[in-house]
């Protein structure tokens, strides 16, 4: 079993940052793909960005909406995974959710992850 944990959310303004981690606990692997998610209210749970170890290789992986804004990295001593936010929009508002799955292989929708955190709320105003 793993437990993630989520922290780093807040309210920030158009253009601004924020970083976001996620502490693993408990049967965590440098195998396990990690994955950022965000739901926004009223829309479905929506993929934003991944990242995998492979062979000493790290692979990454974003949604078109926030690549070149965003950047996630892991530090696999810390078990922590990050998710770099920068030039913010107010339509990045939502509630972020990280999520592992128990191989190293990607995927970018949500019936791929076995495990999840609790969510940390990032509001954007304009």
């Amino acid at each position: 079993q793993v437990q993630l944990v989520e922290s780093g959310g807040g309210l920030v303004q158009a253009g601004g940052s924020l970083r976001l981690s996620c502490a693993a606990s408990g049967r965590t692997s440098s195998r396990y793909a990690v994955g950022w998610f965000r739901q926004a209210p009223g829309k479905e749970r929506e993929f934003v960005a991944a990242i995998s170890r492979r062979n000493g290789i790290t692979y990454t992986y974003y949604a078109d909406s926030v690549k070149g804004r965003f950047t996630i990295s892991r530090d696999d001593v810390k078990n922590t995974v990050y998710l770099q936010m920068n030039s913010l929009k107010p339509e990045d508002t939502a509630v972020y959710y990280c999520a592992a799955r128990d191989t190293i292989v990607v995927v970018t929708n949500t019936n791929g992850y076995d495990y999840w955190g609790q969510g940390t709320q990032v509001t954007v105003s304009s």
